[in-house]
């Protein structure tokens, strides 16, 4: 009986020491898990984190990219249309204010500095040609006081600015908007070509035709 006994409180030991072990490994298992939950759940946190400063930054990098865009876009027609309204005025007879068309000038300059250390090669090629062509256009309206035939040098402005400069102007606008994935035209690239081959050889003509007249008045 006492060995009986004895078998029996080994048994019921060993069957508590296996319930303990299995309840702790379980308790231990289950808390493994809990772990390797928590610290997956904060790596895709981070993660997300990540993602969601990086959209950030791109968003930002992307609207001080529209803001360039629309201020020099902006600089060049206010530029263009002062220069126009200046010869116009001139033809009719009044008196214009030179600080109007300097202070348009000088923003240009200012965009189109700022420009240079963000446009892409195509845009800033499109840019750079509307910047000589701008500064031709300037040249117009100083040197038309003393041109020596003034009825041809008025049609010679009016002509310009509301031709190849205005079309300059307008494809700088559709340059930035291309660039921008506003616009997408599978021929802009060839109609870029074209359109920048029409404005240099209209400048060249036209700075040839002012240096010929600056020439004879000297």
């Amino acid at each position: 009986m006492d060995e009986l006994g004895d078998l029996v409180d080994v048994t019921t030991l060993a069957v508590a020491l296996i319930s303990v072990g299995g309840t702790l490994g379980g308790t231990l298992g289950g808390a493994v898990l809990s772990q390797r939950a928590s610290r997956a759940e904060a790596v895709e946190q981070n993660q997300r984190a990540d993602r969601e400063r990086e959209q950030e930054r791109n968003e930002q990098v992307l609207q001080a990219k529209r803001d360039l865009y629309a201020h020099l876009n902006t600089a060049a027609r206010a530029y263009r249309v002062a220069a126009r309204d200046a010869v116009e005025a001139v033809e009719r007879g009044e008196s214009i204010d030179p600080a109007l068309l300097d202070a348009a000038k000088e923003a240009w300059a200012e965009q189109y500095s700022q420009a240079q250390m963000a446009l892409a090669k195509d845009v800033l090629q499109v840019a750079s040609t509307l910047n000589r062509s701008l500064g031709v256009g300037y040249s117009v309206v100083k040197q038309l006081p003393s041109s020596p035939e003034l009825d041809e040098a008025y049609q010679r402005a009016k002509t310009w600015f509301s031709g190849p400069l205005s079309d300059g102007v307008y494809l700088l606008r559709v340059a930035l908007r291309h660039d921008l994935g506003v616009e997408d035209d599978p021929h802009f690239e060839q109609n870029r070509m074209q359109m920048l081959a029409a404005l240099d050889s209209a400048r060249n003509c036209l700075a040839d035709l002012l240096a010929a007249e600056r020439a004879q008045a000297a």
